[in-house]
């Protein structure tokens, strides 16, 4: 069993992943002098039986690496996995200042890129598996990918180098993040990022219109579930055709993958979705609102056959 968690924390984005092996996987944190404790507490708590705790940063905002002084206090980051960048902004918080003190720490940063190895993101060894994370994006060498780099070098902007991190369970569901990749750039690399079928997929930048995932990526990914984030209701895009969860109003999601089976836990006890089964699940989180089975390439073929 390997448990996924996407914390609500308003305009911003925090998971977790405890993995079905020896490792725990922070990406990205959201935190506030209020939150951090209770936050904090529940990682300590998820990680204690895990060797290997890593830090992924998708990219340099604020809202993906706010409080990260909080974390690394109470949670020393040892492993900082981050897209290589020099990013500079022109109001430097305490949490911009820590955030680019681990990404410059050669004995702690991790510089990610299109199809990296190492131990124990996605190479096991006789000590421990791997975590079955993959990087899909950024490809270094891509023009589209160095003229946004140079953006966000230059403190211009910075949600395009973005890296896109796909999490798979042996034998079980898997789960991208995106970031806050824009719309407009991910069609322009869409012949360039190998994209294949994803049980989960959280929505580029927390949900909004200006992130909408393009089509030509949605038929590769077939998400059986997208969740939507926490940008105003307003800016949202809502994916018609496909089976949501929205973070605004489902609150804290809590995804329980056993075996092929996927099991949803939500904080708001008011919530519902009619899209998933009932298992009768119930006894490891509170308000659980359904189950997915995992479709894999094999099963939607015998489907149609």
């Amino acid at each position: 069993m390997s448990i996924v968690k996407s914390f609500a924390v308003a305009n911003g984005d925090m998971f977790y992943i405890k993995h079905n092996s020896d490792n725990f996987t922070i990406i990205d944190c959201n935190l506030t002098a209020a939150t951090a404790p209770f936050r904090i507490k529940e990682l300590k708590r998820e990680s204690l039986d895990k060797g290997i705790t890593r830090f992924i940063s998708t990219h340099p905002d604020q809202d993906h690496f706010g409080g990260i002084e909080l974390l690394n206090d109470e949670v020393p980051i040892t492993n900082f996995y981050v897209v290589k960048n020099q990013a500079i902004k022109e109001v430097e918080t305490e949490s911009f200042k820590r955030y680019r003190s681990l990404r410059d720490d050669a004995t702690k940063a991790f510089y990610m890129y299109k199809g990296c190895t190492r131990k124990w993101m996605n190479l096991s060894d006789t000590d421990r598996d791997s975590s079955g994370i993959n990087v899909l994006w950024p490809d270094t060498g891509n023009q589209d990918f160095k003229s946004v780099l140079a953006a966000c070098n230059a403190g211009e902007s910075y949600n395009n180098i973005s890296a896109v991190i796909r999490y798979k369970v042996a034998d079980g569901a898997s789960v991208m993040w995106l970031g806050d990749l824009e719309h407009e750039f991910m069609e322009k690399i869409t012949d360039h990022i190998h994209l294949e079928k994803t049980t989960i997929v959280f929505a580029s930048h927390h949900g909004r219109e200006s992130g909408k995932i393009p089509d030509s990526w949605l038929e590769k990914l077939d998400p059986q579930i997208i969740i939507i984030g926490e940008a105003p209701s307003r800016h949202l895009h809502y994916y018609t055709g496909y089976n949501t969860i929205t973070q605004n109003c489902a609150g804290d999601v809590t995804m329980e993958c056993v075996d092929n089976k996927v099991h949803f836990y939500v904080s708001n006890p008011a919530y519902t979705v009619d899209h998933l089964v009932d298992e009768g699940r119930g006894d490891t989180f509170d308000n659980y609102i359904g189950s997915i089975t995992v479709e894999t390439e094999y099963t939607l073929q015998v489907k149609a056959a």
